[in-house]
């Protein structure tokens, strides 16, 4: 898999400590309580899927699961990270409504790379019958 995607989960993994810092006390006073849950949804999404990235990206160095489904996962997370909590944290810094009609949009892509994740298991399974 690509140089590429292991430094996107590095800077998403920094960026994702330095968002939640600056929600919890930055945005404190700035925020509603529903906007900082709003916000605090977009920081646990963001880092829990750039640790799946990490291991998808370790997987694809260390096991014959396909490599080609292991980057679709791993794209398909990318841009559901950036369209999922990219929205939310604009929607709550800017307050604009329209952009949580991109949210779901981010959903969609992150469950299309969960499946493509399963796709590459699945392969791994065949493959280990197979010989």
């Amino acid at each position: 898999m690509s140089r590429s995607l292991l430094i996107f989960a590095a800077l998403s993994g920094f960026l994702t400590v330095a968002l939640g810092a600056f929600g919890a006390h930055a945005l404190k006073s700035m925020l509603s309580e529903d906007m900082r849950a709003v916000w605090n949804t977009a920081v646990t999404y963001q880092m829990s899927h750039t640790l799946a990235l990490l291991i998808f990206w370790g997987l694809s160095q260390a096991t014959a699961l396909s490599r080609l489904w292991l980057t679709r996962a791993s794209w398909s997370l990318v841009v559901g990270m950036c369209l999922f909590s990219g929205s939310l944290y604009l929607l709550c810094l800017t307050g604009q409504r329209w952009l949580g009609a991109i949210t779901p949009l981010g959903g969609t892509a992150l469950l299309l790379g969960w499946l493509a994740f399963l796709k590459a298991a699945l392969t791994f399974g065949q493959q280990k019958q197979q010989s």
